[in-house]
């Protein structure tokens, strides 16, 4: 069983807590290859753009509600560290709560939404028929969806990272046999992926709850309700948790923004280049996997210090799990360095993709290298709740990106651009960096909460 985030905390501890944590993470593209994969051997080019369409617009809408795992994880970690039980319980009936009431009103919409998204995509007739048929069966699927992202963050700020683990390899499983199901043996085509999606969803959705059951009732040594409406309903609390998650829904666009300026700055020089920046970009999201696992465990060792009020115990999270991080974040950029051209010759067969891949890949490395600090301090914002912070520093930071990416590119193409994106994720750190110092001067001081 993984440790609490209030056991005594080792390097072992966090490497623990965190490779479950890389798996999961890991798992999460399964879902767009398992559903391309049966889509390329069962349906059609059509169905294919369809379901890239598709897929695009579920990406968007949620990791714009992102704030839903979070949020919850902070709320949660924070609970846990001050031993108050009762409020673990009541942050996730509040997010449950807000998870379903996001994915109703996203039910309720999908027809304007869904009309607005086609006619800003340069789709075929055809092409545009599929996505809608996609959209308007996965989207039944999006109340659960959203409840997962609660539940991923109530383990995640226990510490419960095998658990969470459990249930993204089970969504993965029962995905890929329903996709072949409906979508293969059904005929479905890409109406029938977003139908077996929606199902793996719904029933995924069940098993993660009953095991946040299981993990709760083990927990809860109080004598009060297992989940107390008061609590749920506390105005205050209602109020930090509206402002912490709009915060991140704002931190959160700026980092999709910048993302799609990188992408859309490529594009600018060909499809050469575009191509071979979207190549490096997979082994920038793979290298993610790995960091992201340390700055979870950041979350949630940082946010039960800080419900406990307990500078030694805050440093010490901040210092260990930063360490295994920058370690891991090393051995990546020396991994791309050493190792990239045979990924990215695994990636693409195209010459000249290729050769424009190899030119930029040593910009991957350093992007790597240094976007660590970003992603732990993201992790320590998250556990303490200082999502003011993060979301002022996401925006100085997309502004920074912005005024160094045009005279850069303009004078080194898009070895500029490449420049520029690491200027963007040292700006990230740095932005945080001075809030950091506050945040845990106030923690001596007594100071807790967002």
């Amino acid at each position: 069983m993984t440790k609490s985030p209030t056991a005594p905390l080792t390097r072992l501890a966090v490497a623990r807590q965190a490779w479950p944590i890389i798996l999961a993470n890991a798992a999460v593209p399964m879902l767009g290859l398992v559903d391309t994969a049966v889509i390329g051997h069962y349906g059609s080019a059509t169905d294919l753009g369809g379901l890239a369409l598709g897929a695009l617009l579920f990406n968007f809408v949620y990791w714009s509600f992102g704030f839903l795992r979070m949020g919850t994880t902070g709320f949660v970690a924070q609970a846990s560290g001050a031993g108050d039980e009762p409020e673990v319980r009541a942050a996730l009936g509040r997010a449950v709560l807000m998870a379903v009431v996001l994915g109703v009103i996203l039910i309720t919409v999908q027809w304007p939404v869904a009309a607005l998204y086609l006619a800003l995509m340069d789709g075929s007739e055809a092409v545009e028929a599929a996505t809608a048929g996609y959209f308007q069966t996965r989207i039944w699927g999006a109340p659960a969806a959203l409840t997962l992202f609660a539940c991923s963050g109530l383990l995640i700020g226990l510490g419960r990272s095998r658990e969470l683990l459990v249930v993204q390899l089970l969504l993965n499983g029962l995905n890929a046999g329903l996709d072949i199901w409906f979508a293969g043996y059904l005929g479905m085509g890409v109406r029938g992926i977003g139908v077996g999606t929606a199902i793996a969803e719904w029933s995924t959705c069940g098993v993660a709850l009953a095991i946040v059951w299981r993990v709760l009732r083990e927990r809860q040594g109080d004598s009060g309700p297992f989940l107390s409406w008061q609590r749920i309903a506390d105005g205050k609390r209602i109020r930090q948790s509206l402002a912490a998650n709009t915060d991140i829904l704002i931190r959160t666009v700026c980092l999709l923004l910048a993302f799609a300026w990188f992408a859309n700055a490529g594009a600018r020089f060909g499809d050469v280049t575009l191509a071979a920046n979207h190549i490096l970009l997979q082994l920038v999201s793979f290298s993610a996997f790995f960091l992201d696992g340390f700055a979870f465990v950041a979350e949630a060792r940082v946010g039960a210090a800080w419900g406990a009020r307990s500078r030694e115990r805050f440093r010490r999270a901040v210092r260990l799990t930063g360490e295994l991080a920058v370690g891991t974040a090393l051995v990546l950029s020396l991994a791309i360095l050493l190792l990239g051209q045979s990924a990215v010759s695994a990636l693409t067969s195209l010459p000249l993709v290729r050769e424009a891949a190899f030119a930029y890949l040593p910009w991957t490395a350093v992007y790597v290298l240094v976007s660590v600090a970003a992603f732990q301090l993201d992790g320590v914002f998250i556990g303490a709740t200082r999502t003011k912070e993060m979301r002022n520093a996401g925006v100085t930071s997309l502004a920074a990106f912005l005024l160094v990416a045009w005279p850069l590119t303009k004078a080194w193409g898009n070895h500029g651009l490449w420049v520029a994106f690491i200027v963007y994720v040292i700006a990230r750190a740095a932005a945080l960096w001075p809030y950091y110092r506050r945040m845990e001067a106030g923690l001596v001081s007594g100071a807790s909460g967002a």
